[in-house]
This record gives structure tokens, sequence and C-alpha cells, in this order.
């Protein structure tokens, strides 16, 4: 136990003088990575809003199933609410329908109105509110095959745009995060072959002494993992703030723009899971980049 603490003792010491020789070369390297981070980060937690509004989109989305003319809503109510993709439902009746569109039109004499038609010309309306906005579709197919139902809509479009607006998104961040991830590692095996280049001469002395080629390397490899842990962290950092400052702009606007702002927040577990996303993906570009730089002076 005491010669592992001793072995690991000297692992940290010299993976922090390591940084501290650095200098610029580090700070170039951690910036890299944060910026890889950030921008990962930024793209990561949009897909979670986007999809999050998506689907909050489709919970107060309200499918209208308008029924034959004669046909009662009520009598209808108990089969839609038996679909599975339903959460609720609201019976307009062509009565309250007729006389919601009267005073919409500014018809102040309802019976005078009713008297020169004759009749009601509105049918009973059933408003179904869907589980989420991907069964929409399936639901509308489902209660238009109910016996009694004559039209149903839905507006759909607004939900098309958000959804390939994710789909893009998510395209966008595998594009920039392969293009960064590719500069990150470059960046960081520079870094590190700069540092055991200028190191040459300790490591010459420490093979002669007898020291394997892993003891050797292996605070270089760690120096690379911390480039990616700070990374980061200072990413992750960043991301909080920006957050916190939208949430405090949306706080105060009118209701639909309360609506959005609730859309955008991230559930609990996703708060905890971004810094360890970004934290673990920083520690893993850090560690390629540095295998591939002590890789060539190992085998030399």
């Amino acid at each position: 136990m005491l010669k592992f603490l001793t072995k690991l003792d000297y692992l940290l010491k010299e993976t922090f003088l390591g940084l501290l020789r650095g200098g610029w070369m580090n700070w170039a390297a951690v910036s890299t990575v944060t910026v890889l981070l950030f921008l990962f980060g930024m793209s990561l937690q949009t897909s979670w809003q986007v999809e999050k509004l998506l689907y909050q989109f489709g919970s107060q989305m309200e499918v209208a199933v308008y029924l034959d003319s004669g046909i009662s809503a009520a009598n209808l109510e108990p089969l839609v609410k038996h679909i599975p993709e339903v959460v609720g439902t609201q019976v307009i009746t062509k009565e309250e329908a007729w006389t919601k569109l009267v005073k919409e039109l500014g018809i102040s004499d309802i019976e005078g109105a009713n008297q020169q038609l004759e009749e009601n010309p509105l049918v009973d309306e059933i408003k179904v509110k869907a589980r989420n906005s991907e069964v929409v579709p399936n639901l509308a197919t489902k209660l238009a095959k109910l016996p009694g139902v004559s039209t149903v809509q839905y507006v759909d479009e607004v939900l098309k745009r958000i959804a390939h607006l994710h789909q893009g998104l998510n395209w966008i961040t595998l594009t920039i995060t392969i293009i960064l991830t590719l500069t990150a590692i470059a960046v960081t095996s520079i870094t590190i072959r700069l540092i055991v280049m200028a190191r040459r001469q300790e490591i010459e002395i420490m093979q002669l002494v007898g020291a394997t080629t892993a003891w050797i390397y292996l605070p270089f490899i760690l120096q690379g993992v911390a480039f990616g842990v700070f990374g980061g962290a200072i990413a992750w950092s960043f991301i909080t703030v920006i957050q916190q400052f939208i949430s405090n702009l949306l706080s105060n606007q009118p209701e639909f723009i309360q609506f959005l702002s609730n859309g955008l927040q991230l559930t609990p577990v996703q708060i905890l899971l971004l810094p360890l996303i970004l934290v673990s993906f920083g520690a893993a570009v850090g560690l390629i980049g540095s295998l591939f730089a002590v890789r060539r002076f190992a085998r030399g």
C-alpha cells in the first residue's frame, strides 16, 4: 500500500510540475478543448431543450374532432377517452359553438340569427389532447375511424418545423463535434509533444537509471487528461452563466414566452449529466491526444 501511495504521489507531482512548466502551450491546449466542449455543450443542451419543447408543444396541442350532423359528442367521448394516446378531452356542443360564433361576429340578436338560418348549421366538436407530439398523426388516424366522426384537424406545421429543427441541430452538433474534436486532439498532441521534447534530457536520464517507458510517459498522458478536465470545467461554467442569464431575461416576459421558457428548462438529470459529459469527453480528448504524442517517443 505504501509503495502504491509513493508511486501515486510521484505521478501527481510530476503531472502538476509539467502543467506549471508548460506555460502558454498548456493554455493553448486547454483553450482549444474549452472551445470544443463549450460549443458541444451548447449544442447538446439546445438539442435537449428543443426536444423538450417539442414534447411540450405536443402535450399542449389539441386535435379537433368534428362529428357528423346529428351525432352527440357526449355519446362518442367515452370511446375517445379509451384511446391510449389521449390524455384529456373537452366537449363543445354545437349550441355552445354557435353562441360563441355569433358573439365573435358581433351579432347581438342570437335568436334572430337562429330563425334566419332555421337551424344551427354547426356540429358537435371534441377537443382531444394528445400525450405528446409524436403520437398525434397516429391518434388522428384512429379518431377519424371512429363512427360518427366527420373531420379530424390538427395544426402539425409547427411541430414539423420544430422536429426538422431538432434533426438539423443534431446533424450540426455532430459535424461541429467531429471537426473540433480532431482539432483539439491535434492541439493537445502537439502541446504534449513539445513538452516531452523540452524535457528530453530528463527523460534520457530516467532511461539510464532504468525507469520503464510507462513510468516515464504516464505523467505526460495525465497532463493531457488534465487539459480535457480543465477545459470541460471551464466550458460548463460558461454554459451555466449563459443559461442563468437567459432564464433571468425570460422571467418577466409575456405568457407565451414563459411557456417557451419552461420548455427550455433542463431536467434535474440533464443538469447533473451535462457537466459529467463535458468533463468525461474532455478527459477522453486529452487522453487520445497525449497518447498520440508520446507514442512516437516511446517507440524511439
